[in-house]
């Protein structure tokens, strides 16, 4: 089976994020990198099922060259090759425009299942998924929890949490679409052969004339949505200490809320 795996190279959560002066962004320049931790399991959920089935796991990431640690990253996990978009038209895009690119990546290779994380810590799109599945007219899942093979294996079995307890249990078609949610598995670390082994991996760069796509429908140019001014949010003010014994403090508390706070 041919299982691909949409994978994003973001900032490490522990990163402190600083606005360019000018607000066009955020400074780079001393940010850790790492593998969107939602990719990861969609990596994991990628080489189990080549275990039960055999075949081979591609993953996928648009992004600057960098992005090829996040990638090697996945090959040390065990896949057995990479493809990075990291010509300059594909930069600076919107979930379309990425999404278009990626979509032809998967035409491509041909696929027959393809992983993605839920979300990306970066932007928290929760977008690209979901379009890449609708421009390939494939079905799609968000949020999986389980995932099986059914039906002589041409049917994905997924559950997926909806609220107050609920689980849905949905049977899609292959080829599929399926995004991973926390509680899917736990991400294999990368061992020492395996990290050994993934420098010497294929991976390959490919541009928008590679994919068949004109430059002005990927990166920016192919955007609908373009982020045009960044701020970080402002300070929370201090908080308040009311002072006094139990009633009257409540009475304050409640005066507070009402008059000021507004919210009762």
């Amino acid at each position: 089976m041919k299982i691909g795996v949409l994978l994003k190279q973001v900032p490490d959560t522990e990163t402190k994020i600083r606005i360019k002066p000018d607000g066009s962004g955020i400074e780079t320049g001393d940010i850790k990198w790492i593998v969107n931790p939602y990719d990861e399991l969609a990596v994991e959920a990628g080489l189990r099922l080549k275990e039960k089935v055999g075949g081979e796991v591609v993953v996928v990431s648009l992004g600057p060259t960098r992005a090829q640690d996040a990638l090697r990253t996945a090959l040390a996990m065990g896949a057995d090759r990479a493809i990075l978009l990291d010509n300059e038209a594909f930069q600076d895009g919107d979930s379309l425009s990425t999404s278009r690119a990626l979509a032809k990546v998967v035409q491509q290779e041909g696929f027959e299942i393809v992983f993605a994380g839920k979300q990306a810590l970066d932007d928290d799109a929760v977008q690209v998924p979901q379009i890449v599945a609708e421009l390939l007219d494939w079905p799609h899942v968000t949020n999986i929890e389980s995932f099986e093979l059914q039906g002589g294996g041409d049917v994905a079995r997924v559950k997926r949490g909806v609220g107050g307890g609920v689980t849905e249990v949905i049977d899609a078609r292959l080829p599929v679409v399926l995004s991973c949610d926390k509680g899917l598995n736990e991400p294999r670390y990368a061992s020492l052969p395996g990290i050994m082994k993934a420098k010497t991996k294929p991976l390959a760069k490919k541009s928008p004339a590679d994919l068949g796509l004109d430059a002005g429908e990927v990166g920016r140019a192919g955007a609908v949505v373009v982020a045009s001014e960044f701020h970080l949010p402002p300070d929370r003010p201090a908080g308040r200490i009311i002072e006094g014994d139990l009633p009257a403090a409540c009475a304050e508390l409640v005066r507070l809320l009402r008059e000021e706070a507004k919210v009762v």
